[in-house]
């Protein structure tokens, strides 16, 4: 008897209102609501309950990414079978901040923080380890052109940004933040990792401490680069159901500028400088496969680029730090 034939339906995106209360939230994660509701006009009681069903229902989630680390690339290849095993292996590492399943020579990526002086034990002890691996690649991060963190499709206009505190500077450093953490800090460090929009209130009961004391403590984590509150959302569901990574390869004396001809892309997701042969590996969206040939073969930064390789993402299951749907699934 022929099996039956699964078919996965498309994801369905979100309406007009939510897309632009996730844009919001992309901006401030922890912004109130009635913050968001006046910088989109409104109603705040609509716009809270969209919000949070967004949240409740696992479409957005909000959480702290807690720097451990500097970060470096891992490129997998595996047995056959055991492709999803293996990332969903590298994703559920606590130090791994995206794990993806591709299409193409490289069968899944994930990046990972990797604590000062630990390269080694994390490339000759650890990655080993991961079941189903045959071959691996790991190439340290060298500065960022755009994290996720930053990115902000073209949904909301140049006011609406303002009125939610305007963009957040690109953050092209990839060391670990010289600060102490002590008691007080890890505990809401913790709380803010689990969910990135626990009231002061809530981070105050849970450290101990006052609620003024709180609120300093939150903003100076997150001035200092120790914690960067993520609104983490499947682009398919923003209208961009196409996503492919790119490893670009250059002169070196051109790597400056064809970064930022790529990140004048509001698609373009995350532009990093890695070490290797190819120097850019870039995670762009697109509408249709149509677009994303568009922009490998047309778009202004190709003509300063020797070679491209692109493999589209087949699975996410892990984003900004946070477990994706699949790999809740899985676990």
């Amino acid at each position: 008897m022929t099996p039956p034939t699964t078919v996965t339906s498309p994801v369905e995106q979100l309406d007009a209102l939510d897309r632009r209360i996730a844009a919001a939230l992309q901006i401030d994660g922890r912004a109130p609501w009635r913050r968001i509701a006046a910088a989109l006009g409104e109603p705040e009681r609509k716009v809270a309950r969209r919000g949070l069903r967004l949240l409740e229902s696992g479409r957005v989630s909000v959480t702290g990414l807690v720097v451990r680390g500097e970060t470096v690339i891992l490129r997998m290849n595996c047995r056959p079978g055991a492709v999803r095993e293996a990332a969903a292996a590298a994703a559920g590492r606590d130090d791994a901040i995206f794990s993806y399943v591709l299409a193409g020579a490289v069968d899944c990526v994930a990046e990972l923080q990797c604590s000062p002086g630990q390269l080694a034990h994390l490339m000759l002890d650890e990655v080993p380890a991961l079941p189903g691996l045959l071959a691996q690649n790991v190439s340290p991060v060298l500065r960022y052109f755009r994290t996720v963190h930053e990115w902000q499709p073209e949904i909301l206009d140049e006011d609406e940004i303002a009125a939610l505190g305007g963009r957040s500077p690109v953050a092209d450093g990839v060391g670990v933040p010289d600060s102490e953490v002590g008691p007080e800090e890890r505990a809401i460090l913790r709380a803010l990792a689990e969910d990135g929009r626990c009231t002061h209130e809530e981070l105050a009961a849970v450290a101990g401490v006052s609620l003024a004391t709180a609120r300093r403590r939150v903003e100076s984590l997150t001035r200092d680069g120790l914690v960067s509150i993520r609104a983490c959302v499947e682009p398919a569901l923003l209208g961009l159901p196409v996503e492919a990574l790119l490893w670009i390869k250059t002169r070196p004396d051109e790597v400056e500028d064809v970064g930022r001809l790529l990140v004048a892309s509001p698609l373009v997701r995350y532009a990093a400088v890695v070490m290797g042969e190819f120097q850019l590996l870039v995670d762009v969206t697109q509408p249709s496969k149509a677009a994303l040939h568009e922009f490998l073969t047309a778009a202004p930064w190709v003509r300063r680029v020797q070679a491209v390789q692109s493999h589209l993402v087949v699975e996410a299951l892990k984003r900004s730090g946070t477990a994706t749907p699949l790999l809740r699934r899985r676990t």
